[in-house]
This record gives structure tokens, sequence and C-alpha cells, in this order.
């Protein structure tokens, strides 16, 4: 869009402007059932990485700034059908938690009747951690490493209320004003509202991927 004004600015005008991005993608993967070990280690310190992930194959992307979520969510479900038209196969959604983004993946299942696990991506969960870990701790506190690893195994273990919960008690105990608790009490209810999301424990016995790049990202425009 145009500015107002030729030599400045006029109030609610940016000098950069941004639009989203909508991301789909569909892929192929062989099940290999995994633990939490797998993914974290009992030890961060011990220098062990995690096991590597299943390998996917044939991999479909779609991306558009005009299209919406509903658009651009069809297309992913339409390569689907063409790839399993019988839906014989284990059909499986992986997102970055936009509630949106559920709302149609849901919707485009329900149209074909067929029931199709739901996983929010656990990279935005330890996100989520690190984010509630820094107004937890001092910055650069070898310890919000060890919280953080240690919470997201038990999120991992699928016990996300409990966690919840914890970093609630934790922020309270410290006696943050509202203010600097804000990211652990976003973590808190993040983890609450997409608790639905977050069956890893399923989803690694299964041989399920748990992380993939983001649905959705920002672009300048």
């Amino acid at each position: 869009t145009s500015q107002k004004l030729a030599a400045r600015r006029s109030k609610g005008e940016k000098r950069n402007r941004k639009r989203m991005c909508e991301v789909a993608a569909v892929f192929d993967v062989v099940p290999a059932p995994r633990t939490i070990a797998d993914i974290l280690p009992d030890d961060p310190r011990a220098g062990q990485g995690p096991t590597p992930a299943p390998v996917t194959s044939g991999k479909w992307l779609h991306a558009s700034v005009s299209d919406d979520a509903a658009a651009v969510i069809a297309s992913g479900f339409a390569e689907a059908d063409r790839r399993d038209p019988d839906h014989a196969r284990t059909w499986i959604a992986l997102v970055d938690g936009n509630s949106h983004q559920i709302e149609r993946i849901r919707a485009e299942a329900k149209a074909r009747k067929i029931t199709i696990p739901i996983i929010v991506d656990f990279i935005h969960v330890i996100e989520y951690l690190w984010k509630a870990a820094w107004c937890l701790h001092p910055e650069g506190d070898p310890n919000a490493e060890q919280w953080v690893h240690a919470q997201a195994r038990q999120v991992l273990a699928g016990r996300a209320g409990i966690v919840a919960a914890a970093i609630r008690r934790k922020a309270t105990y410290h006696g943050l004003d509202p203010g600097k608790r804000k990211p652990a009490d976003a973590a808190a209810a993040y983890l609450l509202a997409k608790k639905p999301y977050l069956d890893y424990p399923t989803a690694l016995a299964n041989g399920c991927k748990t992380t993939f790049k983001a649905s959705s990202v920002a672009v300048g425009t």
C-alpha cells in the first residue's frame, strides 16, 4: 500500500510489511518406533545426540502468501488423497500448534470420513519451555538448560498437564510479578491448550515423526 504522506509515515504505517506464508507438506515415512531417550538422552551433558528420525521420502510442498490456511491445507489433503485414494494407509497431521490450522485439518478429515491423529511439532513445545526458563532462571544460567531438558522429557512422557502446573508453581514460588511471569504463564497455557495434540508416547511407540518445519512463516514484502 502507498503512504498517505510523501515525506513521512503516518500513524500505524510501517517501514517494512510482512505477510504470512502458509505452507503444507505431504511426505511418506516408514514407521520407526523410538523412546524418550532416543529424542532426549537422560543426561544432556553426556554428549549423546538424538537417534536419527524416521526418514521421509516423496516430499511434496505447497506454499502461498495469497491463499489462506484453508486453501493450502485443502491442497495438502488433495495430494494425500492422490497418493492414497482408498485411505488404506495411516495418515498423521503434524502442525505447529496454530488453532485455525488444527480446525481446518479436522474439517478436511471429517469431510473424508477418516480419523487423523494430530501432533504438535515438538520443536514448538521446546521453544515455549525455553521462554519460561528465562523468566525462572538468570540469563545464561546453565541450570536453565537442565530444567528445560527435564520438563521436555516429561512432556514426551505424556505429562504436559503436570509440567504446566509445575511451571506456574515455580513462578509463584519466585514471587514474580504478572509482567515477569508472563512467559511462564504463556508456556503453561500453551501446554494445557495443546494437550490433546501432545500424545508423544503413542506417536513414538507407533514410529511417527514428531518434528517438521513450521507450517506458517512470516515473509517480508
